[in-house]
């Protein structure tokens, strides 16, 4: 896997080891087996068990054979957890879902670009078009973090006492919870990208 510029963690090459162990494991358990049940059902050594379900060796095919026999299941499904299908929202342009969100002001148009990733963090990516009837507004305030990347137009944005002028190429990152939104329309409309990020409850 090609390495980023991002600092997130790359899925190393024990994935397909720790996804192998996870299912044995869970299918042990739900045979209410114990890891000397399992072992001595499959005819292996219950340390080489326990090193399979910490994903801390590769087994050998004969040995996952076994592991499937005394499990009782086919052999694909002990790779069931590393087949899942990864999310993915792909949206065309002009597709998104147009919504009001809580203390929208008149003339402010937020497109939905994307929805229904799993995981722990709830993304919603916004693309944000202010008309040219548009209203400031800076009584925002929401969980989580934002991100803003300038598109067209020009705008005095405001964050937590302090006020930003952004045009296009320009980008602000901040924490949500403090009040903040446009306090001067500067040129009208404008466009920007906005990714908000927060815990999923």
């Amino acid at each position: 896997m090609l390495k980023t510029g991002s600092n997130a963690p790359i899925e190393d090459d024990k994935s397909l080891e720790r996804a192998l162990g996870h299912q044995v494991r869970t299918l042990r358990r739900e045979r209410d087996l114990s890891l000397a049940d399992l072992a001595a059902a499959a005819g292996i050594s219950h340390g080489m068990v326990s090193k399979i379900e910490n994903g801390q060796i590769s087994p050998s095919l004969a040995t996952i054979n076994a592991l499937a026999r005394a499990l009782n299941v086919p052999i694909t499904t002990l790779f069931a957890a590393f087949e899942e299908s990864r999310d993915c929202s792909y949206v065309r342009k002009g597709t998104g879902v147009v919504i009001e969100r809580r203390g929208t002001k008149v003339g402010h148009i937020y497109e939905l670009l994307g929805a229904g990733i799993r995981g722990e963090t709830v993304l919603e990516p916004y693309l944000i078009t202010l008309e040219e009837d548009a209203e400031a507004y800076t009584g925002f305030r929401h969980a989580g973090v934002e991100f803003i990347f300038m598109l067209s137009g020009e705008v005095r944005y405001h964050h937590a006492g302090q006020d930003y002028h952004l045009k296009p190429g320009d980008a602000l990152l901040f924490d949500a919870e403090a009040l903040h939104g446009p306090r001067e329309l500067i040129e009208r409309p404008m466009t920007y990208l906005s990714i908000i990020a927060y815990p999923r409850t």
